[in-house]
């Protein structure tokens, strides 16, 4: 990271700004392509291992990607705020971010379905008691990315 000055390394402080954020975005490389798809999300910590769910659709190029390459980058930021000034090259733009990769595969068990729908659901809402119908469960993809690597970088 170029600018150490603003480089978080406390993992707790990182974990909040990833809760704080509504959408995570993950990058897919397609051959000579990027696609990137913003998401909702659960996160997961289980000790020092970090998880995101997504959900989405059963088929298209997401899913597609995810079989092909089990690889993802992602990207989350929040807390925007510009800061103006007297001139152009004195405004400044405020912001946390959180940047990484993993390795991302499809969820087939049930039970995993049911818990990570039940993280995505209780991270936009204030209830984690949703029931979700068998119907449910098995019409909806479920996708798991398991954190590598990550760096967070804020500017207040």
């Amino acid at each position: 990271m170029r600018r150490k000055d603003r480089e978080i390394t406390d993992l707790r402080k990182i974990d909040g700004i990833i809760m704080a954020c509504d959408c995570c975005r993950l990058g897919f490389a397609d051959e000579n392509e990027v696609y990137i798809v913003p998401l909702n999300f659960g996160y997961e910590v289980k000790g020092e291992k970090r998880s995101f769910y997504f959900h989405g659709a059963k088929e298209g190029r997401k899913i597609d990607l995810i079989n092909r390459t089990g690889r993802a980058g992602f990207e989350l930021d929040t807390s925007h705020e510009v800061t103006g000034a007297e001139t152009a090259c004195n405004y400044s733009f405020r912001y946390q971010s959180v940047i990484g990769d993993g390795t991302v595969s499809i969820v087939t068990d049930d039970m995993e379905k049911r818990a990570a729908l039940q993280l995505i659901m209780s991270h936009y809402s204030e209830k984690n008691d949703w029931d979700f119908p068998d119907a449910a469960i098995r019409a909806v993809a479920v996708f798991k990315l398991e954190v590598r690597e990550l760096t967070c970088k804020e500017h207040l």
